[in-house]
């Protein structure tokens, strides 16, 4: 008698904002301009009858939606987004650390010290996307310490991401968080969303960028993929 496996489809799961024209993801900085460079209407003129086209233009400042950062967004000599390896950007063993309603807005190495984190892309859950395209997302967000990403950076970890503002406290302009992960070629996803989907580990993560040179942040679409 054969005996017949239950399969379990893998799910995916967009952990993606959405880019829309006028939107504000960093206060202080342009939204993005999408438009017509060509128009359905206007293409008419150029094709057969019956044969339309649009081509799409955007304009728009690198940190816009969820994007990540490269080490040249912090550093000269740093590699720039073009110069990611598809293995450290893409299909990553990953976990998650859960800190939401947290009392204290800083999040320090307590929160990571029990998990293994070498080699994996490490997601920290705040909820705090449940502000996105409001005011309040732009003030008295959840940040990690100094201490937590030196640790992070010791422990292995390929890549550290975050549904917050930013993954610094934005009043420290030294940016001590930004300064250790990408001194140590460490990538960072900011502006993440529906970590909530995700289960705790057990799936992978990718978030990947065009292959544009000269940028030091870029837009991703990232998502995990969950057996």
């Amino acid at each position: 008698m054969s005996t017949v496996l239950a399969t379990h489809p893998q799910r995916f799961v967009d952990l993606s904002h959405t880019i829309e024209d006028g939107m504000i993801t960093y206060k202080g900085l342009p939204a993005p301009l999408i438009c017509d460079h060509l128009s359905r209407e206007a293409s008419r003129a150029v094709y057969a009858p019956g044969t339309e086209f649009q081509i799409g233009r955007i304009t728009m400042v690198a940190n816009t939606g969820t994007y990540i950062d490269s080490p040249f967004h912090r550093y000269a000599d740093g590699a720039d987004v073009a110069d990611f390896e598809l293995a450290s950007i893409a299909s990553l063993d990953a976990v998650i650390v859960r800190v939401p309603d947290a009392r204290r807005r800083d999040i320090s190495r307590s929160a990571f010290a029990s998990l293994d984190v070498r080699g994996k892309a490490v997601l920290v859950h705040t909820g705090w996307d449940a502000h996105w395209r409001t005011d309040r997302y732009f003030e008295g967000h959840p940040f990690l310490t100094a201490d937590a990403a030196a640790y992070l950076r010791d422990a292995g970890a390929r890549l550290v991401g975050i549904d917050s503002f930013n993954i610094d406290d934005t009043a420290d302009k030294v940016r001590p968080v930004h300064t250790a992960l990408l001194g140590a070629g460490i990538p960072i996803v900011e502006h993440l969303c529906r970590l909530g989907d995700v289960p705790d580990a057990g799936f992978r993560f990718s978030a990947v960028p065009p292959k544009v040179r000269g940028m030091g942040t870029f837009p991703v679409r990232a998502f995990a993929l969950c057996d």
